[in-house]
């Protein structure tokens, strides 16, 4: 039996001084798409903060990628950090270099040294994107759309078993929301590489479905019951 790359059991989730979410139980397997839904203010960010350790588990138990997040220190972030890309919905590009230099500065910043290696997986990354004709553009020249795609391409230069993107659609029409969305399936069906999206749009998931969990009253489930999710997204 393969061994899940993110698992929680009865973890609890804390935002700032507070713990937002009680017991929390999750396991997310290679090839996964899980959303986690819910209004705002119940602890989805948290989760995906706790999952990249840059909120500290509070109690439970946590493991990601093979690191316990109970033990891990903090030297160790960085490179629990590669193995899991991370896609915001600011896009959060660096807005004084292109795209290039944005894809660049990552892979140095994670250990690659050798140039033609680097020049070769910018290449191969914006290739995947639907983006090769961009990489001298700086992002301010890009539309929102754009910047996301080149976001993603940031997000898998190191090949991570897991993305976790952050409402990656909720700066962008609905048009280009679908193109986002269209991507991030092709990389999870062709990879395998597992995806978790937070969110609150209930039209995402109802047209690309997949494994749901519910933050509601301080807790976190899976849910399948769909009258139970439209109740957590009511506001």
């Amino acid at each position: 039996m393969n061994t899940p790359l993110i698992s929680f059991q009865g973890a609890d989730i804390q935002n700032g001084e507070s713990i937002v979410i009680y017991g929390m139980n999750m396991e997310i397997n290679q090839g996964d798409f899980v959303y986690i839904v819910g209004k705002v203010g119940t602890g989805k960010t948290s989760i995906i903060r706790t999952m990249i350790a840059e909120n500290r588990l509070h109690g439970g138990e946590g493991n990601v990628c093979g690191y316990d997040l109970r033990t891990l220190r903090d030297r160790e972030i960085p490179f629990l950090r590669r193995k899991v890309g991370v896609v915001f919905q600011d896009f959060q590009l660096l807005m004084d270099r292109s795209v290039h230099d944005n894809l660049e500065f990552v892979l140095r910043a994670t250990g690659w040294k050798d140039t033609s290696s680097i020049e070769k997986r910018i290449t191969d990354v914006l290739e995947d994107v639907g983006m090769s004709t961009k990489s001298h553009k700086m992002p301010h020249q890009l539309s929102g759309g754009e910047q996301q795609r080149i976001a993603i391409a940031r997000s898998i230069l190191n090949s991570p078993a897991v993305i976790i993107a952050d409402e990656p659609t909720g700066n962008l029409d609905n048009e280009t929301a679908d193109g986002i969305l269209n991507l991030l399936l092709r990389i999870n069906r062709e990879n395998g590489t597992a995806i978790v999206m937070v969110t609150h749009n209930r039209g995402i998931f109802e047209k690309y479905p997949g494994r749901v969990f519910v933050c509601k009253d301080e807790a976190c489930t899976e849910h399948i019951d769909n009258e139970v999710i439209d109740l957590a997204l009511t506001i």
